[in-house]
This record gives structure tokens, C-alpha cells and sequence, in this order.
């Protein structure tokens, strides 16, 4: 059978609140918490960590509420975030939104209705409705992936991460380029890339660049459609993909195998994100590397300071890599 409190400090010989008030980090003596910590050693008991916080006057539980659960760059992200708050004594609880606004709305006050002490929200917009909630729940919330002035944010520079792509792009030559974005309402994947890379080709002096811009859902099927409409056109091929994310220019890669292209002799493809499966494919993908995995261990070191009232800066921005593989031909 499961032990519990009780089945504790009996073995302990401590009153069952004594044995909470150590679950919970209140004082105890030395020589009482070596007798409750060797009988949880012996009998293995796990605290359940969700009841205590429910009495306690500050819990042990962070909240994260992820767009959807399949995405590469948010499971990465929140298994940093899960590693560093384990480190520190705190449980993840984790929503999916499912890419769906009303319910990150509702996510926000489900989980401060959970006495949560912390909230890290993978915002994909920020809306009035957001910002509302956020005021009216008091619980510190740190915005990963976006940013408003009025809240703790963490972003990437998206901006710097699409002028170096163009500027990298035009470098080798490269001159008739598609652009494959995302929705506008994304203020960084879909706003900051494209800026920054038409910034570099509205700087390269000199040169005249025939520039084409689509516009595509996140998904790997949205990528395919969009090339085989590019494909399918009566334009001329451009020479260069530019796609706003790793899963678009996967699914152009999928289209141009479809369609007999080869890459990069005929069609050269870029995207950002960094993925593990795009130094494996062949051929490999040039893109832009986020580095999920440590942008979680530092959101987590966030949300610890804002839970604690220490200072935290209002905006974190990250820097990004570029990754230069063999998916972009030289036409110099």
C-alpha cells in the first residue's frame, strides 16, 4: 500500500505535523529531520507535491502553457525549463493550448485558480485579453517568445536571425529569392525574420534581387503546399527558398522531391530554428539555431526570481547561430 503522511510519522515517532512542516521546509530539529528522512529513504515515500502546495501559503508548483505539444522548439524549451526548476524544488504543470487563444486565456486563470506561484506562457500573440488576465490573476508571468512592455519577457533576436540569413543568401549569389513566411500575428516568426532579411536585401548596394513573398501556416503540410503552388506557377523558379521556420523548409525539401528538383543544384533552402533532424537529413538544412534547451534553464532562473520578488530585467533578448550546411549553392 501506499504510505502516507500519517504512516510517516509513525515510523518517525513525530506527529503527522511535524512531518509536514518538513515537507513544506518549516523548521524542525537536526536530529528529527535525520529520523524522517531516513524512514522516506527506507519506505520510498513521494511526497505529493500538488496537495501540499493546496496548503501551503506559497507553492512549490510553476504552470507553462505550451501552443501545442508535437512542437520541437516548446518540448525542448520546457524540458530545460523542467531540469532547472527540479534543481531549484519546484513541479511543472503544463497546458496545451492547442494553438487556440481562449484557451490560453483559460489556461491562465485555471491555473491560478491552482494556487500556481508562476506562470511562463509560450505567447504566440499578445492580445488585450492577455494582458487583462495576466493583471487580474496577481501571479508573476514571464512571456517566452514574445514581448509586451508591461510584462517579463524572453525573446529571440528574430530581427538579427533573418539579416544574417539574407545577408548569407545574397553572399552566394543569389538573387531571385522566395520568401515563405508565417501570419503577421506572430509578431517574431512571422514580423522580426521578415524585417530583419528584407533589411539585408535593401542594403546589399548594387545588386538587384527579384524577391517573391508567400505566406504559410507552421506546419511541415503547410511548407509542402506552399512550394508546390511556387512550383506550380508559370513564374521562373526562383534559385532560393528563404522559410521562416525549419518545418516550412521541410516541407519545401518534401515538395522538390516530389517535384524531381534536386537541392541544392536547382534549389537552394534556408530556415530557422535549428532542429536535430536537420543536420541529418541530406542534404543537410541551413538554417538559424535557437537554443531551446538553455532558453528553458534561463526562463525557469526567471520565474524563480519573480516568484521570489527578486529583481529580473523586463526584457531577456537571446542571440541565435547560423548553421551553414549544404542545402544553399554557391552561384558566385
Amino acid at each position: 500500500m501506499k504510505n502516507t503522511i500519517a504512516d510517516i510519522a509513525h515510523k518517525a515517532g513525530v506527529a503527522k505535523s511535524t512531518v509536514s512542516r518538513f515537507l513544506n521546509g518549516g523548521s524542525v530539529s537536526h536530529a528529527t529531520r535525520r529520523k524522517i528522512e531516513q524512514v522516506i529513504q527506507e519506505t520510498g515515500y513521494i511526497p505529493n507535491s500538488f496537495a501540499q502546495s493546496l496548503k501551503a501559503k506559497k507553492t512549490s508548483m510553476i504552470g507553462t502553457i505550451m501552443p501545442r505539444l508535437d512542437s520541437f522548439s516548446a518540448s525542448q524549451t520546457v524540458a530545460g525549463m523542467d531540469e532547472e526548476l527540479r534543481e531549484h524544488g519546484y513541479q511543472l504543470l503544463i497546458i496545451n493550448a492547442s494553438q487556440d487563444l481562449s484557451r490560453e486565456i483559460e489556461a491562465l486563470y485555471d491555473l491560478a485558480r491552482q494556487k500556481i506561484s508562476g506562470i511562463i506562457l509560450f505567447a504566440t500573440q499578445v492580445t488585450e485579453t492577455h494582458l487583462a488576465a495576466i493583471k487580474e490573476i496577481g501571479i508573476p508571468v514571464l512571456l517566452l517568445g514574445q514581448q509586451h512592455k508591461d510584462v517579463h519577457s524572453m525573446i529571440y533576436n528574430d530581427y538579427a536571425a533573418g539579416y544574417d540569413m539574407g545577408r548569407y543568401v545574397l553572399s552566394k549569389g543569389h538573387r531571385h529569392i522566395a520568401y515563405i513566411g508565417v501570419t503577421e500575428k506572430d509578431v517574431a516568426v512571422g514580423v522580426k525574420r521578415k524585417e530583419g532579411f528584407l533589411k539585408a536585401v535593401s542594403e546589399h548596394v548594387g545588386v538587384e534581387a527579384n524577391l517573391d513573398l508567400y505566406e504559410s501556416g507552421f506546419k511541415m503540410s503547410d511548407g509542402v503546399q506552399t512550394a508546390l503552388t511556387i512550383f506550380q506557377s508559370n513564374r521562373t523558379l526562383p534559385t532560393a527558398v528563404v522559410c521562416a521556420t525549419d518545418n516550412i523548409a521541410l516541407g519545401v525539401m518534401k515538395a522538390a522531391h516530389m517535384k524531381g528538383i534536386q537541392i541544392p543544384s536547382e534549389l537552394s533552402v534556408t530556415g530557422f530554428g535549428g532542429y536535430d533532424v536537420t543536420e541529418v537529413i541530406h542534404p543537410g538544412l541551413t538554417t538559424v539555431k535557437y537554443g531551446y534547451f538553455q532558453a528553458g534553464h534561463l526562463a525557469a532562473q526567471h520565474i524563480i526570481k519573480l516568484v521570489n520578488d527578486e529583481p529580473a530585467d523586463l526584457l531577456t533578448v537571446m542571440n541565435c547561430e547560423m548553421i551553414h550546411r549544404e542545402s544553399v549553392d554557391n552561384l558566385n
